[in-house]
């Protein structure tokens, strides 16, 4: 079996303790190899997709019976975009433990594959009510991309409209669906709103889980510029270099008209003097402001810096149905990752 390089670094004591125990059932150095290789899967999740699965089939091949195994081997294949090896991944988790916690993203591997009415349809199931609740935001979310997905972008809007919108609580999954609403929002035409939503979702992200501070500024028509282009650099030191090009142009050709003008008489100097002379006078009398034509610059993009921090529009927030403005999550279950659920590769905002 060809084994994937793990840094000296890594023992495997890094996983959750419920995984650990999970792995007790294993001899000890096959345990410590599979811990290891879940280890590496966690930590490549999102930043190498490709690489944290090729981590998830060596774990598998050793220990295809533990359900974390199992479960760390769906949500690589999910991540790159592998939705029918996560779906049967997930759906083999299921049976080992007889858990729920996977159906929202079991959901989003159907949506994956083309069928969004089957992710409707699991929206609509029992083992819904059996999720916490941050299982059903999740399902909400993926049911809302489910109608997207069939050119139902009303109904998208509606399917978000909920008491867990409407909380002025900030919660994990607060940001991601109010992002989703926004993103619906806008996909209907309702732009105003929809800033409105980027803004209250850009305030909940803390960890930068979503784009929502760009979305807005993309509303509002700021565009940012790279203040370390080496472009700009390239062409002003291009610049200079044909400006002292020039210089040394002018130079040769002063040089090659030099002696010409060696041959002229006193008196003809004398006679050019004479019509100099008022020349200079006229000069000091008028003078010459051309040079100050560039002052007015730093006026205008003072006005612009002024635009662009403007204060966002107050937001107006849908109605509670429950009156509950503050909810809280239930324990969440085991996972080899910090979450039960991950946010999907494209969300509720597949297109």
């Amino acid at each position: 079996m060809r084994r994937l390089p793990i840094p000296d670094e890594v023992t495997g004591n890094e996983i959750d303790p419920s995984v650990r125990q999970e792995l007790m059932s294993l001899p000890k150095t096959l345990a410590d190899d599979v811990a290891r290789n879940l280890v590496m899967v966690a930590r490549l999740l999102d930043e190498d997709a490709e690489q944290a699965y090729a981590y998830s089939r060596v774990a598998l091949r050793l220990a295809s019976r533990v359900a974390a195994v199992r479960e760390a081997a769906g949500f690589a294949s999910y991540a790159s975009e592998r939705y029918a090896e996560a779906l049967a991944e997930f759906r083999a988790t299921r049976r080992m433990t007889g858990t729920v916690d996977l159906w929202p993203v079991m959901a989003d591997c159907e949506r994956g594959l083309g069928r969004p009415e089957r992710a409707l349809e699991m929206a609509g199931a029992p083992e819904v009510h059996k999720l916490d609740k941050a299982g059903q935001v999740e399902m909400r979310l993926v049911a809302a991309g489910a109608r997207q997905d069939m050119g139902q972008a009303e109904a998208a809007v509606v399917t978000l409209q909920s008491s867990e919108l409407a909380s002025h609580a900030v919660h994990p999954w607060t940001a991601r669906l109010r992002y989703a609403y926004a993103d619906a929002l806008l996909a209907v035409g309702r732009e105003q709103e929809a800033r409105d939503w980027f803004a209250k979702a850009a305030e909940a992200d803390h960890n930068g889980t979503t784009d929502a501070s760009d979305r807005l500024a993309q509303l509002d028509g700021v565009e940012f510029v790279d203040a370390f282009d080496g472009s700009d650099a390239e062409d002003e030191s291009e610049a200079k270099a044909a400006g002292s090009g020039d210089r040394f142009a002018d130079a040769d050709e002063a040089d090659d008209t030099g002696t010409a003008d060696d041959a002229v008489t006193d008196e003809d100097d004398e006679e050019d003097e004479d019509d100099r002379a008022p020349e200079a006078e006229a000069e000091a009398v008028t003078g010459d402001d051309g040079h100050d034509s560039d002052d007015g610059h730093d006026d205008g993009d003072k006005g612009d810096d002024a635009d662009d921090e403007a204060p966002a529009a107050p937001a107006a927030e849908p109605a509670d149905p429950t009156g509950d403005d503050d909810l809280t999550d239930e324990a969440e279950p085991s996972s080899f990752l910090d979450s039960p659920f991950r946010a999907p590769a494209h969300g509720s905002d597949r297109d």
